[in-house]
């Protein structure tokens, strides 16, 4: 191949007219693609989907059927590969990263979620990837050396016989913010990673250095990995926003919103075409950017594709099997018996504070560093025995795998969610399945101390979905105190600004008709997931022992 990059021609091709012509056709690949084509096959958010939609055994057989055509295929993934899913939790990222290896991806980059598992974890995890980790725009400015950034580099340049690609590595700056933020600082709680994040100049900037950089060592194109995403929510940071202010990129492959685009176009900073696709999640499609022998390159997603590749198959059912073992085993113990229930079986968690209820609460604010957090009792649903605790026991109490968020809230909000929270609550609930009073939304706190005078009839108006509307000036709950980082209680302070953690279905989506904090500030946005959150907080928090101070309800909220 000897391409003249200012001839270059872009076209977009999609994925669909790929599966017509190789599955309803009977045309093989090679018929499609010349000895001489560059392949790069890209794969996005798979959030420990290994054996989900396509899977790893379908991607690696498709990626085998592509070496039959040419000897240039490289295979690159854009982030948030290693979490997600039990697998990669119960493994702390490793399992999913050893599939990785079978399939023989080349490049990676650090999607938000990689961090989850902490830096030391991270570094682990780089060792151990047969993928070469790009990242040009992830700083360092602590005392100590940061070993995972010196497995990372900016970019790297692949030779095809006579034409050369140059691959970059970009990281979302909404990492902090949607990962875990204390991990990002050192041990006085200071910042010592960034994102190039203060702007969006600054981002561009740092791309564009590495993009001269790679055109200056000889590259023909210029491929940007990228976890930025389409989202408005993440400007400046999205892909299209990079593009609009670069350039010499010839494609960004993009992840983080997990969009489903086979190929679209945006212009740069000097009018010309840059392509750029994304492939969705959970390998619902592979993407194939093809650069053709003459100079063409396209874009597209094949959404279906039959084959299984059988010794990842068999790989994949081996570490299946090797992670449902691991759930039995015995991560922790606790000293008393944590419940959601009263012994006649009534829910308890619905409608009083329970032991259960404060564990899981503390761990959303500690894990957060929140002042105050807030956790469904609907969304609590197992108990934990005294005795040894599983990673499958963790799982059973938070099962829907909601993510870590933190707020900045009023205190007139916090006031209105726990009235909201409290206008079902009675004095003695009757017992059974469906007792008077029982309520999901019902608030487990942490951070706060209050009472529920269920004398005072509720006055809370609700709309016909159940949202919140408003509360009247008559309140049921009273004598609302936040704990301070003292131990000391004070009184909430309506015009006060707190942060208030608990997870996206509360925080973001109002569910059970909690919707005051919905258009609020985030500090966090979907970072941990919400059984990581229990395990982090039984595991590092409680040195792997729940004690006696969770013997009994810790009379948090008092029932009158």
């Amino acid at each position: 191949m000897n391409i003249s990059t200012k001839k270059k021609k872009q076209l977009c091709f999609l994925a669909v007219l790929l599966v017509a012509v190789l599955f309803l056709g009977g045309c093989s690949l090679k018929d499609m693609t010349k000895a001489d084509d560059i392949i790069i096959l890209y794969t996005n958010d798979v959030n420990c989907a290994v054996d989900g939609n396509i899977g790893y055994a379908g991607l690696a057989a498709y990626k085998h059927r592509c070496e039959e055509s040419t000897p240039y295929v490289t295979l690159v993934d854009c982030g948030d590969a290693l979490q997600g899913d039990v697998m990669g939790t119960v493994s702390k990222g490793e399992y999913p990263a050893e599939l990785m290896n079978r399939a023989g991806y080349d490049f990676a980059i650090l999607g938000n979620h990689e961090f989850e598992y902490g830096m030391e974890q991270l570094d682990r995890l780089m060792e151990i990837s047969g993928a070469q980790y790009l990242g040009c725009n992830i700083r360092y400015a602590g005392k100590d050396d940061a070993a995972f950034l010196s497995r990372l580099l900016p970019y790297k340049i692949v030779s095809y016989g006579s034409v050369k690609v140059g691959f970059i590595g970009v990281s979302t700056p909404e990492s902090i913010a949607k990962s875990v933020p204390a991990y990002f600082c050192d041990e006085n709680g200071n910042y010592v990673y960034d994102f190039c994040g203060g702007n969006g100049e600054e981002l561009y900037g740092c791309v564009q250095e590495n993009v001269d950089a790679c055109l200056k060592e000889g590259a023909d194109y210029v491929l940007v990995l990228a976890h930025l995403g389409t989202d408005e929510s993440s400007s400046p940071f999205t892909s299209s926003e990079l593009i609009a202010n670069t350039r010499g990129i010839d494609a960004v492959l993009d992840a983080h919103s997990q969009s489903e685009i086979p190929c679209d176009i945006v212009k740069n900073a000097d009018g010309e075409n840059v392509l750029l696709s994304s492939t969705g999640t959970e390998l619902c499609n592979i993407g194939s950017l093809i650069i053709t022998a003459n100079g063409n390159i396209r874009t597209g997603l094949i959404g279906a594709y039959p084959d299984k590749d059988s010794e990842m198959s068999d790989c994949i059912e081996g570490m299946e099997e090797k992670f449902e073992a691991e759930l039995t085993k015995n991560i922790a113990t606790s000293e008393v018996a944590l419940t959601t229930v009263s012994d006649s079986g009534m829910r308890l968690i619905r409608n009083r504070e329970t032991n259960l209820g404060d564990f899981c609460a503390d761990a959303y604010r500690a894990v957060s560093g929140a002042d105050i957090a807030l956790v469904n009792g609907g969304g609590i649903r197992a108990d934990i025995s005294a005795g040894e605790i599983t990673y499958g026991d963790i799982l059973n109490v938070h099962p829907y795998g909601n993510s870590l968020c933190v707020a900045k809230a009023t205190g007139q909000e916090i006031l209105d969610a726990l009235e909201m929270a409290s206008r079902s609550c009675l004095p003695s609930p009757n017992d059974g399945e469906n007792a008077v009073g029982e309520n999901g939304g019902f608030l487990q706190v942490s951070g706060l101390k209050y009472s529920i005078d269920t004398s005072v009839e509720s006055t809370v108006e609700t709309d016909e979905q159940g949202n919140f509307i408003s509360c009247g000036d008559k309140r049921r709950v009273k004598d609302v105190m936040v704990l301070g980082k003292d131990g000391s209680y004070t009184e909430l302070a309506p015009d006060k600004v707190y942060t208030v953690a608990s997870h996206n279905y509360l925080i973001k989506e109002g569910g059970d008709g909690l919707n005051m904090f919905m258009d609020n500030e985030l500090t966090v946005d979907e970072g941990m997931l919400d059984y990581e959150i229990l395990m982090t907080y039984l595991t590092d928090g409680l040195n792997g022992t729940v004690g006696d101070e969770y013997a009994l309800p810790q009379e948090r909220i008092v029932i009158k």
